[in-house]
C-alpha cells in the first residue's frame, strides 16, 4: 500500500553531512539532538546508539565549552552516524570540532564576532568539507531587529537568517543549510515559507520549544505538514520535551503519512468499536512495541471486525480482520489462515518477521543480480 505522494519537493542544493545527502533529490533525513551532558562521553555515546537504533539519520551534539570539545572527539571516535556539533559564539570550540572530524557546524557566524574569527573558521570548514547550518530562533533574534520589527515575527527571522547568509556569501561558501524556528507554528510556516524563495541551500525544519510528547507531536505535525506538503524541507527534527528518541518516531511517522520516507512498519489500525472480535488497542499495543526494530518498509493492517478490516487487508503486506469464532490473517492482500484471539500477537509477530525477510531476500538478489548495459550481448 506504499502510496505515490504527489508531493513536488523544492529544489535545492544538496549539501553532505557526513554520509548522509540533503537536499537535492536525498530522501528527507530526520535529526535529534542528545539531551545528555557532553562531557559524559559514556552517557552521550548510549543515547546516540538509541538513537540510532531507532532510525536517526543525523544526531546533534551540544559543545557549549572546550571542555565538550574534548569529549566531542571521543564521542566522535564512538559512532559512525553523521554528528552536527551546537555551537555558539565561541569560535575557538569550532575550530577544534572541525579538527576532530564534526560532520556539520551549527553556528551563526554573525554570532562569531571580528572578521579574522569568521573567516577561520569558515575557511576551515571549507577546507574539510564540512558544511554549515545558520540556526535562526524566534526566542534569540538579536535587539535590533526587536528594535526594527517591534516583537519576533517571520519577518524578523528571514532578515536576521539572511544576515548571516550574507556573511558566508562573502567567503563565497554555499555549503550550507538553514533553519528558522519558532514556537508558533503561523510564524514558523510564514518564515520558512519566505526563505525557501529566496535561496537555494537546503532548509532544516522543525517547531522549536513545541512542548511534551502529545502536545509537540500535533503542534510540529501540523507546522511541518503545511510545509512538506509546500515541498518545502529537506531535514526535519521533532523538538520535543520528551525522550529525544521519541522525536527519531514521530518524525518518521511524519514523512511516512506523507509519503515521503518509507522506513518500518506502516501500521493500519482500526479505533476500535463495539464491533470487534479482539482487544484490537491491546494487540496494536503490544505489536508496536515488539516491531520498533524492523526498518525494512512493510504495511500491516489490524481491523477489528468485518466492515472494514477485509478492505484495508487487502492492500497491505500481512492482515487482520476480527471474526467469529476465528479471525482471518491475510498475506499479500489474499486469506491465508485463522489465528485464536490468544495467538494472535504471537502469529502477526511471526507472519511480519517471515515477510520482513522476503522482503530483505529479495533486495539482496536484486542488488546483487548483475546489470545488462544496453546493446550488450550475453
Amino acid at each position: 500500500m506504499r502510496m505515490q505522494s504527489p508531493i513536488t519537493r523544492r529544489k535545492s542544493r544538496q549539501i553532505m553531512v557526513g554520509s548522509v545527502p540533503v537536499g537535492g533529490d536525498a530522501p528527507i533525513s530526520v535529526q535529534s539532538m542528545t539531551n545528555t551532558e557532553t562531557c559524559d562521553v559514556e552517557a552521550t555515546l548510549a543515547q546516540i546508539r538509541r538513537l540510532e537504533a531507532v532510525g536517526a539519520d543525523i544526531v546533534r551534539v551540544s559543545v557549549p565549552t572546550m571542555e565538550a570539545a574534548a569529549a566531542f572527539r571521543r564521542i566522535r571516535a564512538g559512532t559512525r552516524v553523521p554528528l552536527v556539533a551546537d555551537i555558539h559564539f565561541d569560535h575557538q570550540i569550532a575550530l577544534k570540532v572541525l579538527e576532530y572530524g564534526v560532520d556539520c557546524l551549527r553556528i551563526n557566524p554573525g554570532n562569531i564576532g571580528r572578521e579574522d574569527r569568521v573567516r577561520s573558521v569558515v575557511e576551515s570548514a571549507r577546507d574539510k568539507g564540512v558544511p554549515i547550518r545558520i540556526g535562526v530562533n524566534a526566542g534569540s533574534l538579536g535587539k535590533e531587529l526587536l528594535r526594527k520589527y517591534g516583537e519576533p515575527n517571520a519577518d524578523a527571522m528571514v532578515e536576521s537568517a539572511l544576515r548571516h547568509i550574507d556573511i558566508l556569501d562573502s567567503y563565497d561558501f554555499q555549503d550550507f543549510k538553514v533553519s528558522l524556528k519558532a514556537s508558533e507554528v503561523f510564524m514558523t510556516v510564514a518564515a520558512y515559507r519566505k526563505i525557501a524563495a529566496q535561496i537555494e541551500q537546503p532548509l532544516h525544519l522543525g517547531i522549536t520549544e513545541a512542548g511534551g510528547l502529545r502536545s509537540g507531536t500535533v503542534k510540529s505535525s501540523v507546522g511541518l505538514g503545511l510545509l512538506l506538503m509546500d515541498g518545502i524541507g529537506d531535514t526535519i527534527r521533532i523538538s520535543l520535551a520528551a525522550d529525544p528518541v521519541e522525536e527519531i518516531k514521530v518524525g518518521f511517522d511524519i514523512l511516512k503519512s506523507l509519503g515521503l520516507r518509507s522506513k518500518g512498519v506502516n501500521l493500519v489500525a482500526c479505533p476500535s468499536c463495539s464491533r470487534q472480535n479482539f482487544d484490537v488497542i491491546g494487540v496494536v499495543n503490544q505489536l508496536e512495541a515488539r516491531l520498533e526494530d524492523i526498518t525494512t518498509p512493510i504495511d500491516v493492517s489490524v481491523v477489528g471486525c468485518i466492515v472494514n478490516g477485509p478492505g484495508e487487508a487487502y492492500v497491505t503486506d500481512v492482515g487482520l480482520t476480527g471474526a467469529t469464532p476465528f479471525n482471518m490473517a491475510y498475506e499479500n492482500g489474499v486469506t491465508s489462515h485463522k489465528i485464536a484471539n490468544e495467538d494472535l500477537v504471537d502469529e502477526l509477530e511471526r507472519m511480519v518477521r517471515r515477510k520482513v525477510a522476503e522482503k530483505q531476500a529479495q533486495q539482496q538478489q536484486g542488488e546483487s543480480r548483475p546489470v545488462r548495459l544496453i546493446g550488450e550481448t550475453r
